[in-house]
């Protein structure tokens, strides 16, 4: 048992431990503000506070955030550590810093909840956040602290439990146009054929009546070609459909009533786990949510409790209190639909702190580190760059057995020309990860 004293109690304090201390590191942990009780127990012990109260104790030197209510503009102050940065610095205690009041001010997204300017999708910018700003946005920082901290309080405390966690990978896919030119009907084919003469594509215009007349497969047609990668490789994907009931500019999935859609995501409901994609649409108009989460539900007859934003467009803490209303538990869209990094400078799942309510929820975040359309269409990475670049954060997750989710879509991993290489630079990543020869 690991006591923890702190003069005062809060949730905010409370939430922190839980999450670093007990549900990422296997720890029991126990509470108390009794200063007799502290000093006399003798187990392992951290004193959270700015004066020593035992002989053998790990110390830290609390900022304020933690025992504070309410949200207000912080001044934080970020140091060069000797291997990773340090936020929240302090004068004493054996850390050069507050690991749980750093850690909270991420994990929260506490700066979400400040003023800023949204991007042209009213989401808010990587550009603004604190871990871009210092250069951090590609280190799950807050895994690399906890990893140092349970090696001190180990050798401090050598007979204290401490269960490492697993590396763990978790492909995941957003299907949002399920096909390029497939099931879309007479007009919309036919709209754009008339695109691609103005714009003298002439090989698109070929591509799409050979697909339609059943010469080609359709580019974006690859979930054979997945099934088969999962299944060889043991994996274990989750598939989040869009099925928005009105198209929209930005909602361009086929009717989810249509007979080919409802037995692709029945297909994949019944091998694997599959989760609402909220439509633009849903964002801007909340009923949308419910019935799109019923549809799914009705078509893959089973409870749907995975959500992850289209365009990962959310808003804290509206969107998922609205998920959490809707029966949503796991929610995958925390990173950044502009760039690859660890929006939450975290690599492990976690439970949402809601900040202004000041209460611990029940929705577990997913966050993802790399996404298919962030190294295309933002960032203009070329596939062998991308291909560096995703093995960057999975030997980056490793080295702290953290939990690696990425983000592909269809159509990028299938055969449409502008894609060309994408394909491969997935199939080569996930041989060499199962068998751990990279």
């Amino acid at each position: 048992m690991l006591l923890i004293y702190s003069q005062y109690d809060s949730p905010r304090f409370r939430y922190t431990c839980e999450v670093l201390l007990h549900e990422l590191s296997g720890i029991r942990i126990s509470f108390t503000n009794d200063v007799s009780e502290f000093a006399q127990y003798e187990g392992a012990k951290i004193n959270y506070s700015s004066g020593t109260l035992s002989d053998k104790e790990i110390r830290i030197e609390p900022h304020s955030l933690l025992f504070e209510t309410g949200i207000r503009p912080l001044e934080v102050t970020v140091v060069k550590g000797a291997s990773y940065p340090l936020l929240f610095p302090t004068p004493g205690g054996d850390l050069l810093f507050d690991i749980f009041a750093a850690s909270f001010y991420l994990l929260s997204r506490y700066e979400e909840y400040l003023p800023y300017q949204p991007d042209e999708y009213g989401r808010f910018p990587h550009a603004k956040s604190i871990a871009f700003k210092n250069e951090f946005l590609r280190l799950p920082v807050i895994n690399y602290w906890l990893s140092d901290f349970l090696a001190r309080l180990q050798a401090k405390f050598p007979t204290l439990i401490i269960k490492s966690p697993q590396f763990r990978f978790i492909p995941t896919y957003d299907i949002d146009m399920a096909f390029s030119y497939l099931h879309k009907g007479i007009k919309r084919n036919t709209g754009g054929l008339m695109r691609s003469l103005i714009r003298n594509e002439m090989s698109e215009i070929k591509q799409r009546i050979a697909v339609l007349t059943g010469k080609q497969k359709d580019p974006f047609d690859v979930f054979d070609w997945l099934d088969t990668l999962h299944q060889s490789h043991n994996l274990r994907p989750y598939y989040f459909f869009l099925v928005a009931t009105s198209r929209g500019r930005y909602d361009k999935n086929i009717n989810s009533n249509h007979p080919v859609m409802r037995k692709l995501i029945s297909r994949h409901a019944s091998a694997y786990s599959v989760g609402i994609h909220p439509s633009w649409q849903s964002s801007d108009k909340p009923d949308l949510l419910s019935s799109e989460i019923q549809t799914l539900k009705a078509i893959a007859e089973k409870e749907v409790t995975n959500s992850r934003q289209h365009y990962i467009r959310f808003h804290l803490p509206d969107t998922y209190r609205r998920l959490i209303d809707h029966g949503i538990t796991g929610e995958f869209s925390m990173g950044y639909a502009t760039i690859n990094g660890f929006r939450a400078s975290v690599a492990s799942p976690y439970y949402w702190y809601d900040l202004t309510r000041e209460e611990k929820t029940n929705l577990l975040i997913h966050p993802f580190c790399f996404m298919d359309a962030n190294a295309y269409y933002k960032q203009k990475l070329t596939p062998s760059q991308a291909y560096d670049e995703i093995q960057y954060f999975y030997h980056t997750i490793r080295r702290v057995n953290g939990t690696m989710i990425t983000i592909w879509h269809n159509s990028i991993l299938g055969t449409d020309r502008k894609f060309l290489g994408w394909k491969e630079v997935y199939e080569s990543f996930i041989k060499g990860i199962v068998h751990g020869n990279r």
